[in-house]
């Protein structure tokens, strides 16, 4: 029996585990969930123990315990450390779920929970991929290393510490993370590199003091029509950003990487229609949508909030 054949024929279990995943409501930011945190470690300790890890371990990160494993096949190959967290969101609001967050359902082929795809499902592939592999050849490829977090959706507050703490036991070749999208749903992938990131408020202020804007509209000066008229001076009419020196020091795209785009034939009707822009296509071709979307730095607008 090939891998892939082990992995089909045991799919039924594999989403069984992972509804069973999905019931542990393990949100991160609330300290009412705080049973629903330990159940979810244990659960994901117990996954590893079950695929064939050994040295499972609960590390102390001085919040919600990390959760470490490994299977070590050969110190002449190279180690490769996957992340994820089995930590989620907050379900709020939850008169906006058609079905309870925390109790998986399957519609259209598709499976509805809190946390199935940011980052329950996801973590828990390279676990069953493991585990096929352990059943079915009785060692790995690679050298294979799972550090599993439990406060990613909280700014990961005691990561840093954690992995230094822990710096020798984490070493090895290369990290993946199992915290990501794929391509398509038939296609998976993996993200060489992303953008980062830096945030900022900005705050007008114009009088001194709130003004009913029965009195004293159409004279005094309006913050909220002065920030809005900042925030469109940061774009053109084609959403590139205007903002001068903006992409001063930005790294040219690498020529293998927009053939790589190329290749793709991406279609940036499609996109559009999938996210539900109506209206025409910012956007009408692919290669210039990947561009933008992956290389370029961007500037965007996360809120607006102003007056009562």
């Amino acid at each position: 029996m090939s891998v892939e054949n082990y992995l089909d024929e045991n799919y039924p279990a594999a989403l069984d585990d992972l509804k069973a995943f999905c019931r542990i409501p393990s949100v991160s930011t609330d300290p009412a969930f705080a049973e629903g945190i330990r159940r979810a470690a244990t659960f994901v300790a117990d996954r590893l123990h079950k695929a064939g890890f050994t040295g499972v371990e609960m590390f102390d990160s001085g919040g919600h315990p990390a959760v470490y494993g490994e299977i070590l096949s050969d110190p002449a190959l190279s180690t490769y450390l996957v992340y994820g967290h089995y930590d989620v969101q907050p379900p709020d609001p939850l008169d906006k779920w058609k079905t309870p967050p925390f109790e998986p359902d399957e519609r259209e082929g598709r499976l509805y929970a809190r946390g199935v795809s940011d980052d329950k499902g996801p973590l828990l592939i390279p676990i069953l991929v493991a585990e096929a592999f352990m059943r079915v050849e009785g060692r790995l490829p690679v050298n294979l290393k799972v550090l599993i977090e439990g406060e990613e959706e909280s700014g990961s507050p005691h990561f840093s510490p954690t992995l230094e703490k822990y710096r020798d036991k984490l070493s090895c070749d290369l990290v993946l993370s199992a915290d990501g999208a794929m391509w398509r749903p038939d296609k998976p992938s993996i993200t060489v590199a992303s953008r980062g990131l830096a945030a900022l408020d900005i705050t007008v202020t114009g009088a001194a003091k709130d003004l009913h804007s029965g009195r004293h509209g159409g004279s005094a000066p309006n913050s909220i029509a002065a920030l809005v008229a900042l925030l469109a001076s940061m774009h053109g009419p084609d959403g590139r950003v205007s903002v001068e020196g903006f992409l001063d020091g930005a790294t040219p795209p690498d020529p293998k990487i927009i053939a790589a785009i190329e290749a793709a034939q991406f279609e940036s009707a499609a996109y559009y229609r999938e996210i539900g822009v109506a209206g025409g296509d910012p956007i009408d071709d692919g290669r210039e949508l990947l561009i933008r979307q992956w290389l370029e730095p961007t500037l965007e607008f996360n809120g607006v909030w102003g007056g009562y």
